[in-house]
């Protein structure tokens, strides 16, 4: 039960944006109470036991942290820190009936001479070059705007100070700035995958969501870089947790918020064990969860589009191609059936309402990079953990059937990863106390049902561009708080605090840290 019957701010959903929102408020002195429906915080961002009898603690959900700022972590004094990959990617392939692939790590030269082996020549290397330091550049001027009140989109172009980046990020199809750049078809398809993870589009969709996936998966901590978190993804929801309780927070768990009622000024908060005031409330969760708990319309169906895959090996897998070793070859992101065409094809296919014949997919193994999520005893025997993360899985595939389907699909995307093993995947699983394989699956409708993610959409949402809109822009320093820092709802003191929030989406804790922005601006 709480405490009181009235707070400063109720947040609904002890996720990491919510958790970081009541860091904030209850260091600023303001009486902060977290409501969450599960037995645990950290919403999508947790470590698990998934095995049963194995001392392995897996990043379930979310995988990777690239965009929490390091300004949220020095804030609030989080114990917390992430180790690079040495590795970025490695792309099996076959060209003239002979495994072989490409490796991306390992010093400029090293990455240099695969770019050659692979294509008979430098130039793809250089373009290569060429198109991540213009990204990088971006990352650079961007990434620090995002904790900041929302730029104009005429503000954020001149931080840009490049137009044909702009143009090609911003205004054109990625696919367009993409076969321009790269001849290649698996080095397009490695650039292009940035821009569908868990974005059901092509290339050359026209509404930009690509280009906007794309944006957020190059501009991370100002590089892009994408690095693992040590002691797995819970280990930055504990330390949100702590954070949090230390500043004087209150956290309630298995508690499911049922309603929100506001008159602007004030507002009641229903959950199963009664009702309690605030002053505001921040909302961690999906548009589609707020317009549930506000008895309004719902917004838009959203739609995931990926099957997320976590294992347990007891060794790695050998390759069919024998230049690179397996432990290189997983320390960075393996993908799998990633080429440019291939890609379209498997998008046409899901598209059409079928299974793509050829899955994409890509997998990271955290344990080369941080064997602490693993018993001593696993280490010492040389256990690592896989986790997939498959492409062009839209949720309209699951609904008749989520269960068969997702073993089907599932299935079809283990056999793409099999082409390019000198031995079968399942002669490396792990099996568990009770003698299963160490392998579970979840579809768009899983995550839906486990985490509310509407349609199992990984952002809430579609992605955004990181500046005001037009009508926004017109109003200009007479927005509201909660407009200026892209959190506002159609409630004035009511805000949006997680991923479905402006500049939200990814493990970042941006929208947290902008409604507590915004809280503390109004007083």
């Amino acid at each position: 039960m709480p405490e009181r019957t009235s707070y400063d701010a109720v947040i609904v959903g002890g996720g990491h944006n919510g958790l970081v929102a009541a860091a904030y408020l209850a260091r600023a002195g303001r009486s902060v109470l977290v409501l969450e429906r599960l037995d645990h915080t950290g919403g999508a961002a947790v470590s698990t036991r998934a095995f049963a009898g194995v001392d392995a603690r897996l990043s379930r959900y979310s995988y990777l942290v690239s965009l929490l700022p390091p300004k949220i972590v020095r804030d609030l004094g989080l114990r917390f820190a992430v180790r690079k990959r040495t590795v970025s990617s490695y792309t099996p392939t076959v060209r003239d009936g002979r495994p072989t692939g490409l490796l991306v790590g390992g010093g400029e030269d090293r990455t240099r001479t695969a770019f050659a082996e692979l294509t008979g020549s430098e130039r793809e290397f250089d373009a290569w070059q060429r198109f991540y330091g213009a990204t990088q550049r971006l990352a650079e001027r961007v990434f620090p705007t995002l904790t900041e009140p929302l730029p104009t989109r005429a503000a954020l172009r001149a931080t840009v100070d490049d137009d044909a980046t702009w143009h090609a990020l911003f205004e054109r199809p990625l696919g367009e700035v993409v076969e321009e750049t790269f001849t290649d078809d698996l080095v397009r398809g490695v650039v292009l995958t940035d821009g569908l993870i868990g974005t059901f589009a092509t290339a050359h969709d026209p509404s930009l969501r690509q280009n906007r996936c794309f944006l957020y998966h190059v501009i991370g901590g100002g590089t892009g870089d994408w690095d693992v978190p040590l002691g797995g993804m819970g280990a930055l929801t504990d330390a949100l947790a702590d954070a949090a309780r230390r500043a004087g927070a209150e956290i309630v768990t298995d508690c499911a918020v049922t309603g929100i009622a506001t008159d602007g000024r004030g507002a009641g908060v229903t959950c199963e064990q009664g009702t309690v005031g605030a002053r505001r409330v921040l909302v961690n969760a999906a548009p589609r969860e707020l317009a549930r708990l506000l008895g309004e319309a719902p917004p838009p169906p959203a739609e995931g589009a990926q099957l997320k895959v976590n294992m347990l090996l007891t060794r790695l897998p050998r390759l069919r191609d024998t230049g690179v070793d397996p432990r290189e070859a997983f320390s960075g992101t393996f993908h799998i059936a990633e080429g440019y065409t291939q890609l379209e094809s498997a998008y046409q296919q899901a598209a059409s309402g079928a299974l793509p014949a050829a899955p994409p997919s890509e997998i990271y193994c955290h344990s080369l990079t941080d064997p602490s999520i693993l018993g001593a005893d696993l280490v010492r025997q040389g256990y690592q953990t896989l986790t997939l993360f498959g492409l062009h899985a839209p949720a309209s595939l699951f609904t008749a059937d989520n269960d068969t389907t997702r073993d089907r699909l599932l299935a079809a995307t283990l056999a793409e990863l099999d082409r390019h093993l000198a031995e079968p995947l399942a002669d490396c699983l792990a099996h568990d106390g009770d003698g299963r394989p160490c392998i579970e699956a979840r579809s768009p409708l899983d995550l839906d049902r486990e985490l509310g993610l509407p349609g199992g959409n990984i952002f809430h949402r579609d992605l955004a561009f990181p500046y005001a809109d037009a009508s926004d822009e017109e109003l200009g320093d007479a927005r509201s708080a909660p407009a200026r820092w892209g959190v506002a709802t159609t409630h004035a003191n009511v805000l949006l605090c997680g991923a479905g929030a402006l500049r939200g989406g990814g493990v970042s804790g941006i929208p947290g840290h902008n409604a507590a922005m915004a809280v503390l601006e109004e007083g």
